[in-house]
C-alpha cells in the first residue's frame, strides 16, 4: 500500500483543468458502483474520499497524489445518476471527455463494474468510448461480497466474452478486502511497465 495519499486537486470545470505532470490512473464507473469506498480501502484511510448512501456525490475530477510511487489516482464523476439535471450531466460529460482526450499522462482507465449485474448499456458505452480514444481499459468488478458466487462468476464470464479478454475481470470487495492488495499491485505493475518504456 502507498505511504501517503492526499487529495491534491479538485476540478469542476474545463477551465480548471491544467497539466498534472505525473502518470495517472483514472477510476470510472456508475454513481453507485463504490468508487469512493474503493479509494478509501486502497489507501487504508476511512475518510479520504467521501462516501454516501446517495449516489452521485462525486461531481468533480479528484486528483489523489500517491507518494513515494509518484502518480495520481483520478476519481471521475459517476455516471447514470438520474436525479441530476441533464445540463449538469452534460457538463460532467464534457469535463470527462476533455480530460480523457487531451492527457498524455493518462496510463489507462479502471472501469468499475457492479459484480451483481450482467453487462449494462452505460458501462458498455463507456468502455467502447475509452477504447475509441486509444486508451487502455482495466475492468474491475466491485461488490463481490454482495452476491453469490455463481452470479458473480456468470457476470465475470459475460464481461470477458464481451470485451474479448484473456482473463475474466478481477473481482474485488471494499467491504471484505477481497483482492484489494492484488488490485493495488496491478496498478503499480501497470505504472512500472509504462515508465520502463519511456
Amino acid at each position: 500500500m502507498p505511504s501517503t495519499v492526499i487529495l491534491e486537486k479538485t476540478v469542476y470545470t474545463i477551465d480548471q483543468l491544467g497539466e498534472m505532470p505525473l502518470p495517472q490512473l483514472a477510476l470510472a464507473g456508475r454513481s453507485n458502483v463504490g468508487k469512493s469506498s474503493l479509494l478509501n480501502k486502497l489507501t487504508g484511510r476511512k475518510n479520504l474520499a467521501k462516501t454516501s448512501s446517495t449516489p452521485g456525490k462525486t461531481r468533480s475530477l479528484n486528483f489523489y497524489k500517491v507518494t513515494p510511487e509518484e502518480f495520481y489516482l483520478v476519481d471521475l464523476p459517476g455516471y447514470g445518476y438520474a436525479r441530476c439535471s441533464k445540463s449538469e450531466r452534460d457538463k460532467w460529460a464534457a469535463l470527462i471527455t476533455r480530460y480523457l482526450q487531451k492527457n498524455p499522462w493518462l496510463v489507462g482507465v479502471v472501469a468499475l463494474l457492479d459484480s451483481r449485474l450482467p453487462p449494462q448499456t452505460l458501462d458498455i458505452d463507456l468502455i467502447t468510448y475509452i477504447r475509441s480514444q486509444g486508451l487502455e481499459v482495466f475492468p474491475v468488478m466491485t461488490k463481490a461480497d454482495k452476491c453469490k458466487q455463481p452470479v458473480r462468476h456468470a457476470n465475470q464470464a459475460a464481461w470477458q466474452r464481451l470485451l474479448g479478454l484473456q482473463k475474466p475481470p478481477m473481482l474485488i470487495s471494499s467491504h471484505s478486502g477481497m483482492n484489494i492488495d492484488k488490485l493495488w499491485q496491478f496498478f503499480l505493475d501497470k505504472l512500472s511497465a509504462v515508465l520502463s518504456r519511456e
